[in-house]
């Protein structure tokens, strides 16, 4: 790999694959090489550190680019359930203005 990014990235997590972060982190970086392993490790940070808010919104717009409406749409209604309960204002209007942008598309 010549992406010393990723490589580093890569090596983070494996020295820690517990780590919200790491996950997220490397998650983000795939988006841009291998969308695949992307929406892998979106859906690892969803089933296994649902708790890690920063997960949501990228989770959310990468299935909906994907055009998984129904898989996008749930994330972002969990993403902002969750930005409630840890009273994370930020976050919370965040998403709430992706996912009303999502709902504006999908009425197009």
């Amino acid at each position: 790999m010549s992406n010393s990014l990723l490589t580093n990235l890569l090596a983070f997590y494996e020295e820690d694959p517990t780590d919200p972060f790491n996950v997220y982190a490397l998650a983000l970086e795939y988006l841009k090489s291998s969308p695949e392993r992307a929406g892998e490790l979106f859906d690892i940070l969803l089933r296994d550190h649902a708790s890690y808010l920063p997960t949501y919104y990228h989770a959310a717009d990468f299935f909906a680019a994907k055009e998984d409406n129904d898989k996008a749409e749930t994330i972002y209604k969990d993403g902002l359930a969750l930005a409630l309960t840890q009273s994370n204002v930020k976050a919370h209007q965040e998403l709430q203005r992706a996912y009303r942008n999502f709902l504006d598309e999908l009425e197009y």
